[in-house]
């Protein structure tokens, strides 16, 4: 028996029963489609995240107080005061850190925006002038508010395009007051719309000088987080170092494991949303190949059933001449046959609801989200898929080989 003739009679046997070969492969069809959703929205969000980190610069550095998190629960442990007035003025030090450009205190936090009768809730930032090249934020009416305005504590502010929306509607902004825990701000930019970008969404923050941000709206004496710029790419390893024993030596520090602090580059940032995001999609795509067992313990009890329907059949071909080598590989052909179908389903499926996902992020939850396609996660499929049916289709195949013609023709 060839093996053309092989697969054609293993399809013959197939489609003698459509529904109940395809409700067999059901299974491999929802197990390879949800690996296909989780590898491509695993990997459309890990581009987004690393776009937004890359629009800060490779110069850009963040100091961040607390421990430096090792897992969910040191989360927490980064909300701390560490970071003070001290800590920015040595840092500010040319003596301390050669290679330093610039250095931005930031400040965050929510509290109610009212104008008239309107009122919304955005993100407070505040930060200094140094924000706009930062981040690539310039403001399409009005302008920036200044480092007079920083020094001088001015209730200045720069609003985003939603919170501009949501106070003024079609009206003008420029120059009105808004008042935030109960201090009149006045409008003296707007931003236009630039939705998320690192983390922030700029299209919902109120920008004001950090130092009216810490006195009048927070009330603190910290800062959330410090940003610094060196002069050059190639200086940034020696402005971390820098920048670590100026705070270390700021904060009494001796031992390295007592830091009170962690400084993260873009390159670090970079590569700890990779490693997060490879662990959460290799982790749902464990979670999701559980289907594949239960799917393939499904080939190989619809497989045995085959086998004692078809067990006339069997001895007639075995009567005939039929080796039982020729009757192992048509059930174990029949068997793959079934799983390959399925995977390329699966595949299929999964690229569907994977587009449509990135469809609706883009048209409807502002995303830039873009849609990719895992080829990884496709051959993958089509590979497991196939050997699903070799592993589970032995044992059935392997029985109908070991039928004896006699036994089998007399079999009712």
């Amino acid at each position: 028996m060839i093996l053309t003739h092989t697969i054609k009679t293993a399809f013959t046997g197939l489609t003698t029963h459509k529904s109940r070969s395809l409700l067999t492969i059901l299974g491999i069809v929802i197990g390879i489609a949800a690996i296909m959703v989780v590898m491509s929205l695993g990997q459309g969000a890990e581009n987004l995240i690393l776009g937004q980190v890359a629009t800060i610069g490779s110069k850009t550095i963040a100091i961040i107080p607390g421990r430096e998190p090792k897992g969910p629960t040191d989360f927490v442990s980064t909300f701390t005061d560490s970071l003070k007035e001290r800590d920015l003025k040595l840092l500010e030090n040319r003596q301390n850190v050669p290679h330093l450009d610039q250095v931005m205190p930031i400040v965050f936090g929510s509290e109610p925006a009212v104008y008239g009768s309107e009122t919304y809730r955005p993100t407070i930032f505040g930060a200094t002038p140094l924000f706009s090249d930062i981040f690539s934020l310039t403001p399409d009416e009005g302008d920036l508010f200044t480092d007079d305005d920083v020094a001088s504590y001015a209730s200045v502010a720069v609003i985003g395009a939603k919170v501009k929306t949501e106070l003024f509607g079609n009206n003008d902004a420029l120059n009105e007051k808004i008042k935030i825990n109960g201090r009149n701000f006045r409008v003296v930019g707007v931003l236009g719309e630039k939705g998320q970008s690192s983390f922030v969404n700029f299209d919902e923050v109120v920008i004001v000088p950090y130092t009216t941000a810490q006195n009048y709206i927070f009330g603190i004496k910290y800062f959330n987080r410090l940003i610094v710029q060196a002069d050059s790419e190639a200086n940034v390893p020696a402005t971390v170092e820098d920048v670590t024993t100026t705070l270390r030596d700021s904060h009494a520090i001796t031992d390295s494991a007592k830091d009170d602090f962690f400084v993260q580059t873009q390159a670090q940032a970079i590569e700890t949303v990779s490693n997060i995001t490879n662990i959460i999609k290799l982790f749902l795509a464990a979670v999701a190949a559980i289907s594949l067992i239960v799917g393939g313990v499904g080939i190989m009890n619809i497989m045995l059933v085959s086998v004692t329907e078809r067990t006339r059949e069997i001895g007639l071909r075995k009567a005939i001449g039929a080796t039982s080598y020729n009757i192992l590989s048509q059930f174990l052909v029949e068997s793959m046959m079934l799983t390959s179908a399925g995977g390329a389903l699966g595949i299929g499926v999964g690229t569907l609801v994977s587009f449509a996902a990135s469809w609706l992020l883009t048209h409807f939850a502002g995303f830039a989200w873009i849609f990719s396609f895992p080829w990884e996660a496709a051959l993958l499929g089509i590979g497991v898929s196939m050997m699903i049916g070799l592993l589970f289709g032995i044992y059935p195949a392997y029985l109908a080989s070991q039928l004896s013609p006699t036994e089998a023709l007399r079999y009712e």
